[in-house]
């Protein structure tokens, strides 16, 4: 049995509903499944002395796991005051409507088709809820919309499917792009290098200690299947299918449809940098 500190940003195990930092508390949504892993994380945001708390990603649209989000938060003596997405995808944003009714918040993303209310969310904007404080910081590439959330006092990360807690994420072909991943990628290591952030709350997996492992090992992920893609094309197999059946031979084949995006979208990369 591998020793969770060994593994790439030293995840701490077994993924628990309950706090994470000082200010994040997980309430784990019963939708898991080998893309969503032990399924996905509802994260609750708040100053210890405050009342009020934000929420991003509400989940997926499960009527009892919405009323437990708002039940932990209530237990806490906190009000949820504002509702945010990290992306689109249902499993993170699909229960969204829903929890804005049971709580009466604003709904803030990147994309206005999921918004509820007047105000969204981009790259330089600060969101403060009862002192608390969140930096947006644009992150796509998993998705066009994809956007992750700085928390400084616990020098955290909040980072949705840009990096998972095990595993590796999909860039979501058309949709993802491999450049703009790579370029999030950079940016997040930017975080740990020069604002010391050391913990990653993903939107799935257990949380990670070690932020920069965790950058660095998708980073050198990615230009080994990278690498691996402009071989397998070198070498005759045209179509994303086969080069999934040949570079992703050792994955899971449930796996399979998800990395035949990740391969679309390198397969752009390469033909967009003239290397195929």
């Amino acid at each position: 049995m591998t020793d969770a500190a060994a593994l790439p940003g030293r995840p701490r195990g077994v993924v628990l509903s309950g706090p994470a930092t000082t200010r994040a508390v997980n309430v784990l949504a019963p939708n898991a499944s080998p893309m969503t892993l032990d399924g996905t994380n509802t994260w609750i945001l708040a100053e210890p002395d405050s009342s009020l708390a934000v929420v991003v990603d509400p989940g997926p649209l499960h009527e009892a796991h919405l009323r437990n989000v708002v039940d932990t938060a209530e237990r806490a003596g906190k009000r949820v005051a504002l509702t945010l997405l990290t992306h689109g995808h249902p499993d993170h944003a699909e229960g969204a409507a829903r929890f804005a009714e049971l709580t009466g918040t604003e709904v803030r993303a990147l994309d206005p088709a999921l918004r509820l209310g007047d105000e969204g969310l981009g790259a330089g904007d600060v969101v403060t809820v009862g002192g608390l404080e969140l930096r947006v910081v644009p992150t796509p590439g998993h998705t066009t919309d994809s956007l992750s959330f700085h928390l400084p006092a616990d020098r955290a990360v909040l980072t949705g499917d840009t990096i998972l807690g095990r595993g590796t994420t999909v860039v979501a072909h058309p949709d993802g792009r491999l450049g703009d991943y790579l370029d999030s990628l950079r940016r997040l290591r930017s975080l740990t290098v020069d604002d010391g952030v050391h913990t990653v709350l993903p939107g799935h997996g257990p949380v990670l200690e070690d932020a920069q492992g965790a950058v660095e090992y998708y980073l050198a992920h990615r230009a080994h299947r990278l690498a691996q893609v402009e071989t397998a094309v070198e070498n005759g197999y045209p179509t994303a299918s086969e080069i999934v059946a040949h570079v992703y031979a050792d994955v899971d084949r449930s796996l399979w449809p998800a990395a035949e995006l990740s391969v679309r979208a390198q397969l752009d990369y390469l033909e967009e940098h003239g290397l195929i």
